[in-house]
């Protein structure tokens, strides 16, 4: 099978090859045999108009990708890519979660599943990072999502020891630890809501989180994998962007209770490639947008989480031919 694929995501030419799972996805696609085309999201452009069908056009770039450090990309011309031609569409560009990222998806509903979106654009837009999670309250550590710094006071009153996150970021950004003795937190109320009409996600400090936040892939519903991550010292942060250090991982009976619980609803909702976080006993996050963590499961297990991924992708193609 030869597969037109088109990536959706950030600029390539600045990213970490050896840490990258759009680039693990799109090498896995060239060993293939599949054809890849690049283009952002700003470059996309929806036609419309009485008497024709909509066409979803992207300016893109035929690409190609090897493992080479400073030389991992080559460009072909570029050309006006009409995105319902192609057998896939990889939706892979990085949050925040804002207006542009839902507009996106928007436009790729047009061309789904017609063309195989991955992951689904409208699940991608009903399933944010912090808010599919609060659909899975037995799995979940104690957590608030509001606007309302009354209520964030009491639930800290509480709990006392929380941790404040900006719904829609990832990587770890704008991520506090708020302690019982610390008396910074209005005024980091104040500074979010000053310059963000979002609300806030408070969840209560859980602190197994010492000992690592796993992330878990699975893929169509099923775990396939799974990396510690442990916060570097004076962090509370266990992100690999701010200093998280990678550990071996397996998987545990509760985390298996975990997957086995949400993974009915990631595979009915066409969320093939999802990543989703677990400290000590409790799921705290399920990512759906731009997944990471493929490339250290596979240094540290010997495994190919991409060829899985394509696997399943390859198989949802020829079962929709």
């Amino acid at each position: 099978m030869n597969l037109r694929v088109a990536v959706q995501m950030d600029p390539i030419e600045g990213i970490n090859i050896d840490g990258d799972s759009t680039f693990a996805l799109m090498l896995e696609a060239e060993a293939r045999g599949h054809a890849l085309w690049h283009y952002e999201v700003r470059h996309m452009a929806l036609r419309e108009g009485i008497g024709r069908e909509g066409r979803l056009l992207a300016q893109a770039r035929p690409v190609s990708v090897q493992r080479v450090a400073g030389a991992h990309y080559r460009f072909g011309a570029p050309l006006r890519l009409d995105l319902g031609g192609m057998d896939v569409v990889l939706m892979r560009q990085d949050p925040p979660f804002d207006m542009a990222y839902i507009t996106a998806t928007h436009l790729l509903e047009h061309i789904h599943p017609k063309t195989l979106v991955v992951n689904d654009p409208a699940a991608v837009r009903n399933a944010p990072e912090k808010l599919l999670v609060t659909h899975f309250p037995a799995l979940m550590p104690p957590t608030m999502v509001t606007w309302d710094a009354e209520a964030i006071r009491a639930f800290r009153a509480e709990y006392r020891d929380i941790i404040v996150k900006p719904l829609f970021g990832n990587g770890g950004a704008g991520v506090f630890r708020i302690k019982p003795d610390d008396e910074n937190l209005a005024s980091l109320l104040e500074m979010h809501f000053a310059r963000s009409r979002e609300p806030l996600m408070i969840q209560r400090y859980e602190p197994a989180v010492r000992q690592g936040d796993k992330r878990i892939i699975l893929i169509d519903g099923e775990p396939m994998g799974a990396i510690n991550r442990v916060p570097a010292a004076g962090e509370a942060r266990s992100n690999m962007h701010v200093g998280g250090r990678p550990e071996k991982s397996a998987l545990t009976p509760r985390d298996r209770e975990i997957c086995a619980a949400i993974g009915p609803t990631l595979r009915e909702q066409g969320l093939i490639f999802v990543g989703i976080d677990v400290i000590g006993d409790y799921l705290t996050e399920i990512n759906v947008t731009s997944p990471t963590g493929i490339q250290e499961i596979d240094r540290f297990d010997g495994t190919n989480l991409a060829a899985a991924i394509w696997d399943r992708i390859e198989a949802k193609v020829a079962a929709s031919a």
